[in-house]
């Protein structure tokens, strides 16, 4: 059975048009990758847990905001590592300036016997979907196709 992982996919609409908050891994092997990089907020869940429940938490988790809303859902896509990723689309603001991820640890330096403290997102951005579509994760861009789908029809 692959690993599945459920996410939100926060937009929300301004003069320029839709924007989508995507958040940038904070593990050092991260640190100065930037196109390709960036994902939607999202964590593994269970058998037994609802993936919208997750979603909720780990979006929380990940940001500091406890999201609320019509939660649309995108469905699921199947990344190259063969992870089964479940996201929704949520019309939300977050001010990027007020994140507050969990943190995680890992032996840092390699091999050193040391551990460090990271945070599971650095940063978090808001990005029309065009330049969405070069930061994202390739295996979560179609994410964004659906979204804007989904507005078009709003």
């Amino acid at each position: 059975m692959p690993k599945r992982s459920a996410g939100i996919l926060m937009y929300r609409r301004g003069n320029d048009g839709l924007e989508v908050l995507l958040v940038h891994p904070g593990a050092p092997f991260w640190a100065k990758k930037d196109l390709g990089a960036w994902s939607i907020p999202k964590g593994e869940y269970s058998d037994t847990e609802d993936a919208l429940t997750v979603a909720v938490r780990e979006f929380e988790e990940e940001t500091g905001l406890h999201p609320r809303g019509d939660f649309r859902p995108l469905g699921a896509l199947v990344q190259p590592s063969r992870k089964v990723v479940t996201a929704w689309a949520l019309e939300g603001d977050f001010d990027v300036a007020a994140l507050k991820s969990n943190t995680f640890e890992l032996a840092w330096p390699p091999k050193s016997g040391r551990k460090a403290t990271f945070p599971e997102v650095d940063r978090a951005e808001w990005f029309s979907p065009d330049e969405a579509g070069r930061k994202i994760l390739p295996g979560q861009k179609e994410f964004i196709g659906r979204l804007m789908a989904i507005a078009a029809e709003d």
